[in-house]
């Protein structure tokens, strides 16, 4: 990352570390040195010493599961699109939602309920999510769920206001609501878990969940293009998959011997086939090694401390809006705000002038982000603000 530059954009695209780098030119060299060979020792060849069950180790073993709950992807998107598309909802069934999701969940759910002749709802889990509220959120799920709804779909972090949900305690709310449902007609929990992937020091596989997806090219500070989904054995064989997969020796003999792979649905039938950049999925191991390193509870620590002190500080000033919790325990590495006088999209631009990186969401209603992550030092936070205070008084334009 340029030294010349302070960046505050930490939930967009990750810089990699230099074990990442390193393994990803290691792997590429290889490629280009004999392409065959490499790909048909490390992918094909040889079940047990497949590169790809690394990867699926090191990422269960970050989440607190097992690697044959690990599916592997390209992103988010990938990852929720893989999972409504599979789920074979029914005609009349529903997706519930939020109004606060970005819009890749709200495609992948679009998209899906019209393929599969079920329909979509959204609701609003609050008013103002300066102040959230966790039991008032959990009251308006519990009141709009219906007879027919089947999946609850909603992201752990909402980037368009800093807002991070207590997953265990939705997960749980949707477990009572489950009690007296038939197990055709229980409410799945699906997740999109991007943005507190790598900042929220939980276990994803102990979070009641159903399923969860997530890039790990952003606070994981893994390759790009790479992501995994998460889930138990039992709510894999809910889904069909989607895309033929490379990464089961049982779908492809069952293609050779002319029959219908035999059992239920595993992770690695969902995990897309194709020839990926193997340099950048195979890498991403070494990106999960690199986190678990420094270890989780310092990388949530940090990335509280930095972004409390971005929000503490904006709190602080008349002439900001702010949007994200000051609690750390309801946010996450994600600041939104406004700026009296100024739209969002300004005020991004003067802070990038001022050698600041820092966007405005693009949702229908934009505000200003700013997102530290480990790679900040308070001084550059202290340069953002300073930015910030200067715009008191003035206007756009002037």
């Amino acid at each position: 990352m340029s030294p010349d530059l302070v960046h505050l954009s930490n939930f967009y695209l990750a810089s990699n570390p230099t074990p990442v780098r390193d393994a990803i030119t290691n792997y590429r060299r290889a490629f280009d040195e004999n392409p065959h060979s490499f790909l048909d020792d490390n992918m094909f060849a040889r079940e047990e010493d497949m590169l790809w069950r690394s990867v699926c180790a090191e990422a269960a073993e970050y989440v607190g599961g097992q690697a044959k709950e690990i599916a592997l992807t390209s992103s988010t998107t990938m990852g929720l699109a893989l999972t409504y598309n599979g789920l074979r909802l029914k005609p009349g069934q529903e997706v519930l939602t939020t109004t606060h999701e970005f819009y890749p969940h709200h495609e992948a759910i679009r998209l899906a309920a019209d393929k599969w002749g079920a329909t979509m709802r959204s609701i609003s889990l609050y008013d103002s999510s300066f102040d959230f509220s966790v039991d008032e959120a959990i009251a308006r799920l519990r009141a709009a769920v219906r007879p027919n709804t089947r999946v609850f779909g909603v992201a752990w972090v909402h980037s368009n206001t800093g807002v991070r949900l207590p997953m265990s305690r939705i997960a749980e709310a949707i477990a009572d609501l489950n009690r007296n449902r038939d197990e055709a007609d229980r409410i799945l929990l699906v997740v999109d878990g991007v943005h507190g992937f790598g900042v929220a020091d939980e276990d994803v596989a102990q979070m009641g969940c159903d399923f969860f997806s997530a890039g790990t090219h952003k606070w994981i500070l893994g390759p790009r293009g790479t992501g995994i989904m998460w889930a138990k054995a039992e709510n894999w064989a809910l889904l069909q998959p989607t895309i033929p997969s490379l990464m089961s020796k049982e779908t492809s003999a069952a293609w050779r011997q002319g029959r219908r792979p035999a059992g239920p649905t595993e992770a690695a039938w969902v995990s897309p086939g194709g020839f990926f950049s193997y340099e950048h999925q195979w890498a991403a191991a070494e990106a999960f090694r690199f986190v678990r390193q420094i270890g989780r509870k310092r990388i949530q620590d940090r990335i509280a401390e930095l972004n409390s002190q971005i929000k503490e500080a904006l709190a602080a000033m008349d002439h900001v809006t702010l949007y994200t919790p000051l609690d750390p325990e309801l946010s996450a590495g994600i600041v939104t705000f406004d700026v009296e006088g100024h739209a969002p999209q300004e005020v991004a631009q003067i802070l990038r002038e001022n050698r600041v990186i820092a966007n405005s969401t693009p949702y229908g209603v934009p505000h200003v982000r700013l997102s530290a992550g480990i790679v900040n030092f308070p001084e550059e936070i202290d340069l953002a603000l300073n930015v910030i205070r200067s715009l008191k008084g003035s206007r756009s334009g002037a």
